[in-house]
């Protein structure tokens, strides 16, 4: 398995440089930092007292990085979790926060395991999903990735704005599940006719 920074920089490189989209709950955002994150952790980096789109414009990939590591890592104990899990919990929270662990809550849920679903990994939850991906350790992944694929979906059917992350302007897969399913064994990856098939109700 790659390493957490391995990871982290990975993650950087998915996220890319600074944007600013209305649309984005997230609003100002840089290498997949967002300002509600950066003013969270107090980082004025331009020094001028308040934390503003100057500073998310002024974060380097070097300090997304470790902040990717401390804060969607460590903190929410992603390590604590089964390999295979490992690398796109740690991808959906950056993405999501902590939505990322309660989709997997949500799937152990459904698998039989007795979890609270309140996004929060501890005992309980590291427990079942360590059980399921040794009764499933082929699949667990694969479960997941599945399951987030169906979380950008939902929410897209929800908010009409954010269905142009789901889906490209020429109806192609948006970024949303071009990253969920780089996280997928390619069988379970969805064709183009049956991505267009599932977003065809969006108009």
């Amino acid at each position: 398995m790659k390493t957490v920074r391995q990871l982290a920089e990975e993650i950087v490189a998915r996220e890319g440089g600074f944007v600013n989209d209305p649309d984005d709950p997230g609003g100002a955002t840089n290498h997949g930092v967002t300002i509600h994150t950066m003013r969270r952790l107090g980082l004025d980096l331009t020094g001028d007292g308040t934390v503003g789109s100057a500073d998310v414009r002024a974060l380097s990939r070097a300090q997304a990085v470790e902040i990717f590591i401390d804060h969607y890592w460590r903190a929410p104990r992603i390590d604590a979790l089964p390999e295979a899990l490992q690398p796109p919990v740690f991808d959906m929270h950056v993405n999501a926060g902590s939505n990322a662990v309660r989709i997997l809550q949500r799937l152990l849920v459904d698998m039989g395991y007795d979890v609270a679903v309140d996004g929060a990994i501890g005992p309980q939850t590291i427990r079942a999903a360590h059980t399921a991906a040794a009764d499933a350790p082929d699949h667990i992944a694969d479960a997941y990735g599945i399951a987030r694929r169906d979380y950008y979906y939902a929410l897209a059917d929800r908010r009409p704005a954010s269905r142009k992350y789901a889906r490209r302007r020429d109806g192609g897969k948006g970024g949303w599940i071009v990253r969920a399913e780089a996280f997928l064994a390619p069988r379970f990856r969805l064709s183009d006719r049956q991505h267009r098939e599932r977003t065809a109700s969006w108009g």
